[in-house]
Protein backbone atom coordinates (compact mmCIF):
# COMPACT_ATOMS: atom_id res chain seq x y z
CA UNK A 1 0.00 0.00 0.00
CA UNK A 2 6.42 -1.13 -6.86
CA UNK A 3 7.10 1.91 -8.65
CA UNK A 4 6.40 1.88 -12.35
CA UNK A 5 9.35 0.90 -14.54
CA UNK A 6 9.51 4.41 -15.98
CA UNK A 7 9.86 5.88 -12.51
CA UNK A 8 12.65 3.46 -11.65
CA UNK A 9 14.55 4.34 -14.83
CA UNK A 10 14.07 8.05 -14.17
CA UNK A 11 15.51 7.70 -10.69
CA UNK A 12 18.46 5.69 -11.97
CA UNK A 13 19.32 8.34 -14.56
CA UNK A 14 18.70 11.33 -12.30
CA UNK A 15 22.36 11.88 -11.34
CA UNK A 16 23.32 12.01 -15.03
CA UNK A 17 20.59 14.27 -16.34
CA UNK A 18 19.10 15.80 -13.23
CA UNK A 19 17.95 19.24 -14.45
CA UNK A 20 16.21 18.02 -17.61
CA UNK A 21 14.71 14.97 -15.93
CA UNK A 22 13.34 16.98 -13.02
CA UNK A 23 11.80 19.49 -15.40
CA UNK A 24 10.08 16.73 -17.33
CA UNK A 25 8.73 15.16 -14.15
CA UNK A 26 7.50 18.50 -12.79
CA UNK A 27 5.65 19.15 -16.05
CA UNK A 28 3.44 16.12 -15.38
CA UNK A 29 1.69 17.91 -12.50
CA UNK A 30 -1.48 19.65 -13.65
CA UNK A 31 -1.94 22.96 -11.82
CA UNK A 32 -5.41 23.61 -13.24
CA UNK A 33 -6.94 20.83 -11.12
CA UNK A 34 -6.10 18.80 -8.03
CA UNK A 35 -5.80 15.43 -9.77
CA UNK A 36 -6.36 12.56 -7.34
CA UNK A 37 -5.85 8.83 -7.87
CA UNK A 38 -8.46 6.94 -5.82
CA UNK A 39 -10.44 3.76 -5.40
CA UNK A 40 -14.10 4.36 -6.34
CA UNK A 41 -15.44 1.86 -3.76
CA UNK A 42 -13.16 2.03 -0.74
CA UNK A 43 -15.35 3.49 1.98
CA UNK A 44 -14.77 4.89 4.50
CA UNK A 45 -11.59 6.18 2.79
CA UNK A 46 -12.74 7.04 -0.73
CA UNK A 47 -15.75 6.58 -2.94
CA UNK A 48 -17.00 7.79 -6.29
CA UNK A 49 -19.76 9.78 -4.56
CA UNK A 50 -17.06 11.67 -2.61
CA UNK A 51 -18.33 10.63 0.85
CA UNK A 52 -15.03 9.14 2.08
CA UNK A 53 -12.78 11.05 4.46
CA UNK A 54 -9.98 11.06 1.87
CA UNK A 55 -12.44 12.72 -0.52
CA UNK A 56 -13.01 15.42 2.09
CA UNK A 57 -9.26 15.96 2.48
CA UNK A 58 -8.94 16.22 -1.31
CA UNK A 59 -11.74 18.80 -1.30
CA UNK A 60 -9.89 20.77 1.39
CA UNK A 61 -6.63 20.83 -0.56
CA UNK A 62 -8.34 21.73 -3.82
CA UNK A 63 -10.12 24.61 -2.10
CA UNK A 64 -6.83 25.89 -0.68
CA UNK A 65 -5.27 25.70 -4.15
CA UNK A 66 -8.30 27.35 -5.76
CA UNK A 67 -8.82 24.55 -8.30
CA UNK A 68 -11.39 21.74 -8.74
CA UNK A 69 -10.80 18.14 -7.74
CA UNK A 70 -10.39 15.75 -10.66
CA UNK A 71 -10.38 11.99 -10.02
CA UNK A 72 -8.89 9.02 -11.80
CA UNK A 73 -10.73 5.99 -10.43
CA UNK A 74 -9.12 2.57 -10.20
CA UNK A 75 -9.54 -0.31 -7.70
CA UNK A 76 -6.74 -0.23 -5.12
CA UNK A 77 -5.36 -3.65 -5.98
CA UNK A 78 -2.06 -4.75 -7.55
CA UNK A 79 -1.31 -2.32 -10.39
CA UNK A 80 -3.12 0.65 -8.84
CA UNK A 81 -0.11 3.01 -8.80
CA UNK A 82 1.19 1.85 -12.19
CA UNK A 83 -2.19 2.39 -13.85
CA UNK A 84 -2.88 5.79 -12.26
CA UNK A 85 -0.06 7.85 -10.76
CA UNK A 86 2.66 6.11 -12.74
CA UNK A 87 0.74 6.59 -15.98
CA UNK A 88 0.48 10.35 -15.40
CA UNK A 89 -3.32 10.27 -15.17
CA UNK A 90 -3.33 11.95 -11.74
CA UNK A 91 -0.87 13.67 -9.42
CA UNK A 92 -1.47 12.47 -5.86
CA UNK A 93 -2.69 9.51 -3.85
CA UNK A 94 -4.26 10.84 -0.66
CA UNK A 95 -3.35 7.95 1.65
CA UNK A 96 -0.04 6.03 1.59
CA UNK A 97 1.94 4.48 4.43
CA UNK A 98 5.20 6.29 5.12
CA UNK A 99 8.18 4.49 3.59
CA UNK A 100 6.21 2.73 0.87
CA UNK A 101 8.53 2.42 -2.12
CA UNK A 102 5.76 2.68 -4.69
CA UNK A 103 5.65 6.46 -4.39
CA UNK A 104 7.52 9.50 -3.15
CA UNK A 105 5.98 10.21 0.25
CA UNK A 106 5.05 13.61 1.58
CA UNK A 107 5.34 14.30 5.29
CA UNK A 108 2.77 12.29 7.19
CA UNK A 109 -0.51 14.02 8.00
CA UNK A 110 -1.80 11.51 10.52
CA UNK A 111 -0.78 8.42 12.45
CA UNK A 112 -3.19 5.63 13.27
CA UNK A 113 -3.09 2.06 14.49
CA UNK A 114 -4.81 -1.27 14.17
CA UNK A 115 -7.76 -1.86 16.46
CA UNK A 116 -9.64 -4.68 18.09
CA UNK A 117 -13.37 -4.58 17.40
CA UNK A 118 -15.63 -6.40 19.87
CA UNK A 119 -19.29 -6.44 20.81
CA UNK A 120 -20.09 -3.59 23.17
CA UNK A 121 -22.13 -5.90 25.43
CA UNK A 122 -19.58 -8.73 25.38
CA UNK A 123 -16.87 -9.84 27.79
CA UNK A 124 -13.91 -8.60 25.70
CA UNK A 125 -14.47 -4.87 26.10
CA UNK A 126 -11.58 -4.60 28.58
CA UNK A 127 -9.01 -6.21 26.26
CA UNK A 128 -6.41 -3.74 25.00
CA UNK A 129 -3.50 -5.99 24.00
CA UNK A 130 -3.29 -9.18 21.98
CA UNK A 131 -1.54 -11.25 24.63
CA UNK A 132 -4.53 -10.91 26.95
CA UNK A 133 -5.54 -14.44 28.08
CA UNK A 134 -9.18 -13.54 27.39
CA UNK A 135 -8.48 -13.95 23.66
CA UNK A 136 -7.39 -17.58 23.99
CA UNK A 137 -9.79 -19.89 22.19
CA UNK A 138 -11.77 -16.98 20.71
CA UNK A 139 -12.64 -16.76 17.04
CA UNK A 140 -10.89 -13.63 15.81
CA UNK A 141 -11.31 -12.12 12.36
CA UNK A 142 -7.95 -11.17 10.89
CA UNK A 143 -6.81 -9.76 7.55
CA UNK A 144 -4.56 -12.24 5.77
CA UNK A 145 -1.02 -10.86 5.49
CA UNK A 146 -1.67 -7.79 7.65
CA UNK A 147 0.65 -7.02 10.61
CA UNK A 148 -1.81 -8.25 13.28
CA UNK A 149 -1.85 -11.68 11.63
CA UNK A 150 1.81 -12.16 12.62
CA UNK A 151 0.97 -11.41 16.25
CA UNK A 152 -2.02 -13.75 16.13
CA UNK A 153 0.15 -16.56 14.80
CA UNK A 154 2.92 -15.99 17.34
CA UNK A 155 0.44 -16.01 20.22
CA UNK A 156 -1.09 -19.30 19.08
CA UNK A 157 -4.43 -17.74 18.18
CA UNK A 158 -4.43 -18.54 14.48
CA UNK A 159 -6.05 -21.97 14.81
CA UNK A 160 -9.26 -20.27 15.92
CA UNK A 161 -8.98 -17.26 13.62
CA UNK A 162 -11.10 -16.46 10.57
CA UNK A 163 -9.04 -14.92 7.72
CA UNK A 164 -10.36 -12.22 5.37
CA UNK A 165 -8.80 -10.87 2.17
CA UNK A 166 -8.96 -7.07 1.80
CA UNK A 167 -7.05 -6.97 -1.51
CA UNK A 168 -10.22 -7.36 -3.54
CA UNK A 169 -12.28 -5.26 -5.90
CA UNK A 170 -14.54 -3.58 -3.37
CA UNK A 171 -17.00 -2.64 -6.07
CA UNK A 172 -18.25 -6.23 -5.82
CA UNK A 173 -17.05 -7.32 -2.35
CA UNK A 174 -17.14 -5.73 1.09
CA UNK A 175 -14.68 -7.61 3.33
CA UNK A 176 -14.42 -4.88 5.99
CA UNK A 177 -18.19 -4.76 6.28
CA UNK A 178 -18.24 -8.56 6.48
CA UNK A 179 -15.73 -8.52 9.35
CA UNK A 180 -17.82 -6.08 11.37
CA UNK A 181 -21.05 -7.92 10.58
CA UNK A 182 -19.53 -11.18 11.79
CA UNK A 183 -18.59 -9.59 15.13
CA UNK A 184 -22.02 -8.03 15.53
CA UNK A 185 -23.85 -11.29 14.81
CA UNK A 186 -21.53 -13.48 16.89
CA UNK A 187 -20.01 -15.36 13.95
CA UNK A 188 -16.68 -14.14 15.36
CA UNK A 189 -15.79 -12.89 18.82
CA UNK A 190 -13.58 -10.02 17.66
CA UNK A 191 -11.93 -8.54 14.59
CA UNK A 192 -8.46 -7.09 14.09
CA UNK A 193 -8.66 -4.24 11.59
CA UNK A 194 -6.89 -1.10 10.44
CA UNK A 195 -8.27 1.74 12.57
CA UNK A 196 -9.07 4.19 9.73
CA UNK A 197 -11.32 1.51 8.25
CA UNK A 198 -12.92 0.07 11.38
CA UNK A 199 -13.34 3.33 13.30
CA UNK A 200 -15.51 5.15 10.76
CA UNK A 201 -17.51 2.04 9.81
CA UNK A 202 -18.32 1.25 13.46
CA UNK A 203 -18.68 4.86 14.59
CA UNK A 204 -22.47 4.92 14.62
CA UNK A 205 -23.00 1.29 15.60
CA UNK A 206 -23.74 1.06 19.35
CA UNK A 207 -23.36 -2.71 19.24
CA UNK A 208 -19.63 -2.49 18.52
CA UNK A 209 -16.66 -1.18 20.48
CA UNK A 210 -13.41 -0.16 18.77
CA UNK A 211 -10.26 -0.54 20.91
CA UNK A 212 -7.00 1.02 19.59
CA UNK A 213 -4.05 -1.32 20.14
CA UNK A 214 -1.42 0.86 21.83
CA UNK A 215 0.36 -1.64 24.08
CA UNK A 216 2.00 -4.01 21.62
CA UNK A 217 5.79 -4.07 22.12
CA UNK A 218 6.85 -6.76 19.65
CA UNK A 219 7.22 -6.53 15.89
CA UNK A 220 5.67 -5.95 13.48
CA UNK A 221 4.39 -2.61 14.67
CA UNK A 222 0.67 -1.99 14.39
CA UNK A 223 0.74 1.79 13.90
CA UNK A 224 1.58 3.61 10.68
CA UNK A 225 2.19 7.21 9.64
CA UNK A 226 0.06 8.08 6.64
CA UNK A 227 1.29 10.38 3.90
CA UNK A 228 0.26 11.48 0.46
CA UNK A 229 2.03 9.84 -2.45
CA UNK A 230 3.43 11.55 -5.57
CA UNK A 231 5.63 10.36 -8.43
CA UNK A 232 9.32 9.78 -7.63
CA UNK A 233 11.28 12.88 -8.66
CA UNK A 234 8.44 15.36 -8.08
CA UNK A 235 10.18 17.07 -5.18
CA UNK A 236 8.75 20.53 -5.85
CA UNK A 237 5.20 19.16 -5.79
CA UNK A 238 5.99 17.17 -2.65
CA UNK A 239 7.25 20.29 -0.89
CA UNK A 240 4.13 22.20 -1.89
CA UNK A 241 1.95 19.47 -0.40
CA UNK A 242 4.13 19.36 2.72
CA UNK A 243 3.56 23.07 3.21
CA UNK A 244 -0.19 22.64 2.81
CA UNK A 245 -0.24 19.78 5.31
CA UNK A 246 1.62 21.88 7.86
CA UNK A 247 -0.60 24.93 7.41
CA UNK A 248 -3.86 22.97 7.49
CA UNK A 249 -3.13 20.24 10.05
CA UNK A 250 -5.94 21.40 12.34
CA UNK A 251 -8.54 21.13 9.59
CA UNK A 252 -7.17 17.74 8.50
CA UNK A 253 -7.41 16.44 12.08
CA UNK A 254 -10.98 17.72 12.33
CA UNK A 255 -11.99 15.81 9.19
CA UNK A 256 -10.38 12.62 10.47
CA UNK A 257 -11.88 12.86 13.95
CA UNK A 258 -15.32 13.61 12.53
CA UNK A 259 -15.03 10.49 10.37
CA UNK A 260 -14.13 8.34 13.38
CA UNK A 261 -10.46 7.69 12.57
CA UNK A 262 -8.47 6.84 15.73
CA UNK A 263 -5.56 9.29 15.78
CA UNK A 264 -2.46 8.38 17.79
CA UNK A 265 0.86 10.06 18.48
CA UNK A 266 3.75 9.55 16.06
CA UNK A 267 5.03 6.55 18.04
CA UNK A 268 1.71 4.72 18.45
CA UNK A 269 1.83 4.93 22.23
CA UNK A 270 -1.22 7.03 23.05
CA UNK A 271 -4.21 8.71 21.47
CA UNK A 272 -3.42 12.09 19.95
CA UNK A 273 -4.82 14.86 22.14
CA UNK A 274 -7.25 17.31 20.63
CA UNK A 275 -5.50 20.61 19.92
CA UNK A 276 -6.84 23.55 21.95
Amino acid sequence: MRPALAAVVMLALAPLAAPAARAQVADLVDHTAFRVCADPANLPLSSQDSTGFENRIADLFAAKLGVPVQYTWFPQVIGFVRQTLGAGKCDVVIGFAQGDELVLNTNHYYTSTHVLVVRADGDLTGVDHLSDPALKGRKIGVVAGAPPATHVARLGLMKDAKPYDLMTDRRVENPAGDMLHDVETGATDAALMWGPIAGPLAKDNPKLKVIPLLRETTTPRLFFRITMGVRPGEDVWKRELNSMIRRNQGEIDAILRDAGVPLVDDYGKQLKPVAP
